[in-house]
């Protein structure tokens, strides 16, 4: 019996960790994307501060380079720095350049 409950353990936390390991940060055009896209694509960016890159992006035009979020608040260099390779700017296969 204790290896039944033993090996159901194991295949939940298996299966728990896949699924944590399937959400990362993805790409994503800051220029584009919806509030909730960008929260779904960042890592430390949840749907406020993505809200707030969205509001900022309509008040000031598309952001031409990935430090230009440093702008928007709530966001610093260090959630740039950890999302640079996933920011776009545009719908090319690049990501913000250092």
């Amino acid at each position: 019996m204790l290896s039944k409950y033993t090996k159901s353990l194991a295949t939940l936390l298996a299966a728990g960790l896949l699924s944590i390991c399937a959400w990362a940060a993805q790409p994503v055009n800051v220029n584009t994307a919806t509030a909730e896209e960008i929260a779904e694509s960042l890592k430390g960016v949840g749907l406020s501060k993505a809200e707030a890159i969205v509001s900022y992006r309509s008040e000031h035009g598309d952001f031409k380079h990935a430090d230009e979020l440093v702008n928007v608040k709530g966001i610093g260099i260090r959630t740039v720095d950890i999302n640079r390779e996933y920011i776009k700017l545009s719908d090319s296969k690049h990501a913000a350049g250092k």
